[in-house]
């Protein structure tokens, strides 16, 4: 799979070399690691979840080389790391060398080519409000002592990435069920819950025991007006009658993301928020609907836009389509691209594509209200259409 992934990374190449840096670990708190978590691109192309390698591809020879880091004996005992031989049966990668072979291959490299590509940082991180992973900047940095130019090659892996391989579909789909198999224990077991963190153990406990990696993201257990806070990831609020609930959880598995969001009832809910349940759940059945391949992204928001506007005016929110009161009501977008990370980019394409997987998630926030409601699906584009790879989840208040 991953030897498959950089021999299309080759024609993208065109000839020239590509040097991408996999994340180094960083810190949780005084002298402790958090968990560690593999850039997507890297991991795509070497299947590599271990901090501080690099891998070097050179598309005219049509090889690759991983760069081993140096680990110092002391985190060799404490953390443990990845063997040469291992390293080589993940990647598919013949050769590995250490950071001073990497140093002379690159200064090689740059004799020949004044060009070298790499993965810098996300597009828009100056609005992620948290600091970046430093390992994709200093390997830039060090490339542009190296070479005459360097050129980002995000946009290119990101198109890549986009149209899933089947292995990945079947990845997702198991990351996906698995995800669809604890809500519904949770939407069984919905009474006995006192505590939002309880919820919230009881993915934790389902991903865990069935060996999956654990959650793709920070889980979100949302409480009554909690729900208005579209992030909200504390998940220690008690749960009270009369509320509603809304959960947006995925499992990561075989590298892969699941993302669902449903909202439930806490025992008998009132009619206004029951008409706000049914609006939303209307609006994504109208929306997922719209998928197909060849359908032009911008008219995609157009069609979401009027969906989306009608549900609000229905529920007296807004009073007509130019009410700039409907961003406050429905502020996020309609969905993301999903696959190894839970925000997949697309690459930014003018159309759907068959292979491409991406969510649908329709929410209408009222904080006066206290009333948050969200449902989310992950939606295959199919050469027909498209398929709910969640469908099996009721979306049922």
């Amino acid at each position: 799979f991953f030897s498959g992934n950089r021999g299309r990374v080759y024609d993208e190449l065109k000839g020239g070399i590509l040097a991408v840096a996999g994340y180094t670990q960083m810190q949780r708190g005084n002298d402790v690691a958090t968990m560690f978590e593999q850039e997507g691109n890297f991991w795509y192309l070497t299947g590599v979840e271990h901090p501080d390698w690099w891998l070097l591809m050179d598309a005219k020879r049509r090889r690759s080389w991983l760069v081993a880091p140096d680990i110092e004996e002391r985190h060799q005992i404490f953390d443990g790391s990845l063997t040469l031989d291992d390293a080589k049966k993940i990647s598919g990668v013949d050769e590995i060398i250490d950071r001073q072979e990497a140093d002379s291959w690159l200064r090689q490299a740059a004799r020949t080519h004044q060009l070298v590509h790499t993965v810098d940082i996300p597009a828009h991180s100056e609005y992620f409000g948290f600091v970046l992973n430093p390992a994709p900047h200093d390997l830039r940095e060090k490339l542009e002592r190296i070479f005459s130019k360097v050129d980002d090659f995000r946009l290119e892996l990101s198109r890549l990435r986009s149209i899933k391989q089947p292995v990945e579909i079947a990845a997702m789909e198991s990351a996906i069920d698995l995800t669809i198999k604890s809500f519904s224990n949770v939407r069984k077991n919905i009474d006995s819950y006192r505590y939002e963190y309880e919820v919230e153990a009881e993915f934790t406990y389902d991903f865990r025991r069935a060996g999956a990696r654990g959650h793709a993201y920070d889980p979100i257990v949302a409480a009554g007006a909690n729900a208005c806070t579209l992030h909200y990831t504390h998940n220690n609020d008690k749960l009270k009658k009369g509320e509603m609930l809304l959960i947006d959880i995925g499992a990561r598995q075989y590298g892969y993301a699941a993302d669902i969001t449903r909202t439930y009832a806490i025992g008998k809910v009132t009619k206004r928020q029951q008409a706000v349940h049914d609006a939303v759940r209307e609006a994504q059945q109208k929306i997922i609907a719209i998928i197909e391949p060849n359908l032009a992204f911008e008219e995609y928001q157009k069609n979401v836009d009027t969906i989306m506007q009608q549900a609000l005016i229905d529920l007296d929110l807004i009073k007509g389509a130019d009410d700039p009161a409907y961003r406050k009501y429905f502020p996020h977008s309609i969905g993301h691209g999903l696959g190894i990370d839970v925000h997949d980019a697309l690459g930014r394409p003018r159309t759907f594509e068959t292979g491409m997987v991406l969510t649908v998630e329709p929410g209408i926030y009222i904080p006066e209200e206290g009333i948050g409601v969200r449902i989310e699906d992950n939606i295959l584009v199919t050469d027909d259409g498209h398929r709910n790879l969640s469908a099996k989840l009721s979306t049922n208040l």
